[in-house]
């Protein structure tokens, strides 16, 4: 019965690009077509070849609810393979639905492909973007907000309206060029040529037309990612402050910022009262930590405004140790449910024993005359076969081998990196402590897909077990990703209870190309329907894999 209804509603899909229907004793589901196409933009002046989603730049906002069903049909219609990763959703049993290439097959071009996955015992606010090579670079990109259910109370009143800001450098070069830049072996793509906000930057000549409206003595909640590919961003609200209420999925203390340092892969979400003289303000986002500073500016317009913003937009914070101390006022709401009733408090990480520990770090070097980067020494590289794929089928052994890299590390001063897929097996339901190191000159961002971790501590210098002292073991914020500063580490904690393959990786998308990123393989003795689900009936099945008899089934 329920794959009738399922096939019932899919053909509603071709009378509208979005239809939500609720069968009854389930979740509501929301169904998306989406159209996946060139089009030409000019963000920054220049006209340029862009990847469009129904052709918007950037794309469609998804608004969910806790546990909602979200179906979306991508047809792609791009000369080349494409996929669709939901960054910061946990697919819970379901890595199938990830859209890395280690756990799908590409879309082909002139094909289609079907996503469904549900926003389990989920809140927050996320965003989607394309995952293979330096497709971000060109766009199809968009915010994916998850709304708490009506019965969890939310810790502040219901704002007057919700807006999605999605901030990132740019470029000018096409994706295509950017990624033959990096094929060459020897360069960087280099510095972006500007900063977009919500795909635009204001000329500030009197003609902009307002991002977003405020009604005065309202509020509003902003929620802010930055989508971007390498630079970390500063945002401001010229004249107004924020009121930080939730980050990747967590509800926060709430403290009051003049400015807030969104490092890539990072969404916060944020409260401003619309208190000032009715007029024109800048929203301003600016990079960090690079020498010459890119200024990417949005119109917000008071309904009953009158005159421009001023042009004296708000100063920038300067140097690292700024930014350190700003992720250390960040604190867990103890108090406040999340997705489910009981208060996020209530999960006591800080006494749960560890037991193991993954250090990891960062490096970057040339192997045979061109550029890769490493976590302990292996650049991974793709395999034809997805991972996941390749051990579902018991082919593993011919795709990868796990645990080719230490969890020690590197030995001290080792420079050389070996090309080869990198897989790291846990434990299932095992706590583990991963700590990033970074002996870099730059900034460094880490997500991990399929969780949410306790980020206890980033700090200068070398991480020893000594440093432990020095963890926030009470409220640290339950997020996806974190940022480590140059010369510094950063520590967190989790819970590997979620089966499946698992992206780890550096979300600056130069450092991701060429090699900085891990999987984590979670397998559940159990082979139970308890602990993870089967593969899609729908699933595309590329390299190895192709042509084979599915495994049997999983059960209860």
């Amino acid at each position: 019965m329920g794959r009738v209804i399922f096939s019932a509603l899919l053909q509603l899909l071709c009378l509208s690009s979005v239809a939500v229907w609720t069968v009854r004793g389930e979740d509501p589901y929301f169904f998306f077509v989406w159209n996946v196409s060139y089009g030409t933009i000019s963000p920054l002046g220049v006209p340029q070849q862009a990847i469009l989603i129904n052709g918007q730049f950037p794309g469609p906002n998804i608004n969910s609810t806790s546990n909602n069903n979200v179906i979306v049909n991508v047809f792609n219609n791009l000369d080349e393979p494409f996929l669709l990763h939901w960054n910061g959703i946990q697919h819970r049993k379901n890595s199938w639905q990830d859209g890395q290439l280690g756990t799908n097959c590409p879309i082909p071009p002139g094909t289609n492909y079907t996503y469904r996955f549900q926003v389990k015992d989920q809140i927050g606010s996320f965003f989607y973007y394309p995952s293979i090579g330096l497709h971000r670079a060109a766009g199809a990109f968009g915010g994916l907000r998850i709304n708490s259910r009506l019965l969890i109370p939310v810790p502040y009143a219901d704002p007057e309206d919700d807006y999605t800001v999605l901030i990132g450098d740019w470029y000018t070069k096409s994706h295509t060029t950017l990624r033959k830049i990096l094929d060459s072996g020897g360069r960087s793509i280099a510095r972006p040529n500007g900063v977009l906000i919500n795909g635009k930057i204001a000329k500030g000549d009197g003609t902009d037309e307002p991002l977003f409206t405020m009604k005065p003595g309202k509020t509003y909640k902003y929620r802010i990612c930055n989508v971007g590919l390498k630079a970390s961003l500063n945002l401001r609200f010229q004249g107004h402050s924020m009121k930080l209420v939730e980050m990747e999925g967590s509800h926060t203390v709430q403290n009051e910022y003049q400015s807030l340092d969104v490092h890539v892969g990072q969404c916060f979400s944020v409260l401003v009262t619309a208190d000032q003289e009715p007029k024109d303000y800048y929203l301003v986002a600016s990079t960090r930590f690079i020498k010459n500073v890119l200024v990417g500016k949005g119109i917000i317009r008071y309904t009953n405004g009158k005159g421009p913003a001023s042009p004296e937009i708000p100063e920038a914070p300067t140097g690292w140790i700024w930014s350190l101390n700003q992720f250390r006022s960040f604190r867990w709401n103890l108090t406040a449910s999340a997705a489910r009733p009981n208060p996020q408090g209530s999960y006591r990480y800080g006494s749960i024993n560890i037991t193991r520990t993954i250090k990891l770090f960062n490096s970057v070097s040339k192997v045979d005359g061109k550029l890769r980067y490493a976590i302990n020494g292996v650049s991974h590289i793709d395999p034809e076969t997805p991972l996941k794929h390749a051990e579902y089928f018991g082919v593993g052994d011919k795709v990868f081998k796990y645990n080719i890299i230490s969890d020690e590390g590197p030995p001290e001063g080792s420079t050389s990196i070996t090309l080869a897929p990198n897989v790291v097996n846990v434990t299932f339901r095992n706590f583990v402590e991963i700590i990033f190191e970074n002996r870099e000159k730059s900034i460094q961002s880490w997500h991990l897909d399929g969780y949410s971790f306790f980020a206890v501590a980033i700090e200068p210098g070398r991480w020893s077990p000594e440093k432990r002292s020095n963890y926030n073991l009470l409220d640290a914020v339950s997020r996806h990703t974190i940022q480590v500063y140059p010369n510094s580490w950063a520590a967190i904690f989790l819970t590997f209870d979620n089966a499946g393959m698992w992206n780890l990786r550096s979300e600056l998308i130069e450092d991701r190309y060429l090699g900085q990123q891990l999987y984590i393989s979670v397998l559940s003795p159990a082979l139970s329907l308890r602990d993870e689900y089967n593969i899609p009936d729908n699933v595309l099945l590329c390299g190895l894999v192709k042509g084979m008899p599915l495994p049997k089934p999983y059960s209860i």
